[in-house]
């Protein structure tokens, strides 16, 4: 089969392999698409922990496609069938992965133990074929096409936050920093269970007016005017019930702690390039909770899944860019310099 193996930092090249073969729990999967993201340019950069070496490792954890053929063990899934994935496998035997949290598996990185995260851990999606153990995977509905499916994981990372942050929010006020993919599928995850008011603030216009589309009920500009500000004023000077950060910026946490209202909840979904700004004190004597989750845990994609089918998200409309395997490299040239403003980009297989 074809794949990309990443052979030293930024040198990705698209090289013959032989298909993978699936283990008794595991299913083999010809690719549809893998989408990319910011986690695959730490990784092709080097400077992500616990990948496999140089010269063996397949980068891609954002992929869907169609079973091809089942370990001897699995009766759950038959070829044919289409399927989307979550990324983390966990090992199955430790405290968290036993209570649904395999995102923070003990064992994370210990493929002894069972633990594998496709595309980070483990080979992954950009090739022609990738297996995956068979609890990791969840079969796709006829009306959620390759597209939808690429971002089903995504919208399990935001149903996964909300999950651990206990945010039962139907008839609460949301704001959402950051309309990347993780924030968008998360603004839209939040309106279908109900939130009053979701507020989208961002610096983009275009995923703004994307937002807006996707059910946003206000966007606000944070280059044009103090998202703080409009945020209260939106209020009435009270505050959001749950402010959620998935832009990654470091000034991010602080907006959120100013918008959020007294004995309120912050939510942190993003990644950050170093330490952030934060008044902790302000948000005791506000008496704010604040959680941070990581990934697609708790069965929270088998969730999306159910939300897709019932087509209450829109995902696919979010993949702005594709790419054959054979150009990989353009495609995560384009992805750096944020050329054309992709907002998620496709390889396809």
């Amino acid at each position: 089969m074809r794949a990309a193996v990443l052979f030293g930092p930024g040198d990705l090249r698209v090289v013959e392999r032989p298909v993978p073969v699936p283990q008794a729990d595991e299913v083999l999967v010809r690719v549809a698409m893998c989408g990319t993201c910011g986690t695959d340019l730490k990784i092709l950069d080097g400077h992500f922990p616990q990948t496999p070496p140089y010269g063996v490792h397949i980068p891609g954890h954002e992929w869907t496609g169609t079973v091809v053929a089942a370990g001897s063990a699995v009766d759950e899934f038959a070829p044919g069938d289409r399927v989307c994935i979550e990324a983390h496998h966990g090992c199955g035997r430790c405290g968290n992965c036993l209570t649904g949290r395999y995102t923070a598996c003990l064992n994370y990185g210990d493929s002894a133990k069972g633990h594998r995260a496709t595309g980070m851990t483990a080979n992954g999606g950009f090739a022609e074929y990738a297996i995956h153990h068979v609890s990791a995977l969840y079969r796709l509905p006829a009306r959620v096409t390759d597209e939808d499916a690429v971002l089903i994981t995504t919208a399990g990372t935001g149903l996964y936050g909300l999950d651990t942050a206990g945010a039962y929010i139907a008839g609460q006020d949301v704001a959402v920093f950051g309309p990347g993919p993780v924030g968008l599928m998360t603004a839209q995850v939040c309106k279908r269970i109900g939130a009053a008011r979701v507020i989208l603030v961002g610096t983009r216009e275009s995923r703004l007016r994307l937002g807006r589309e996707l059910g946003a009920d206000h966007t606000l500009n944070a280059g044009e005017a103090d998202p703080v500000r409009a945020v209260l004023d939106l209020t009435g000077g009270l505050g959001v019930d749950l402010a959620i950060e998935a832009s990654g910026g470091l000034d991010a946490p602080e907006q959120c702690g100013r918008v959020v209202k007294r004995g309120g909840k912050i939510l942190f979904l993003a990644f950050y390039s170093g330490p952030v700004r934060l008044d902790l004190g302000a948000m005791v004597r506000k008496d704010v909770t604040m959680y941070t989750s990581r990934g697609e845990g708790g069965d929270n994609v088998r969730r999306a899944v159910a939300l897709a089918a019932a087509g209450m998200l829109q995902a696919g409309r979010l993949v702005t860019h594709r790419f054959p395997l054979e150009d990989i490299a353009e495609a995560f040239r384009v992805l750096r310099k944020r050329e054309g403003d992709p907002l998620k980009i496709v390889i396809i297989p």
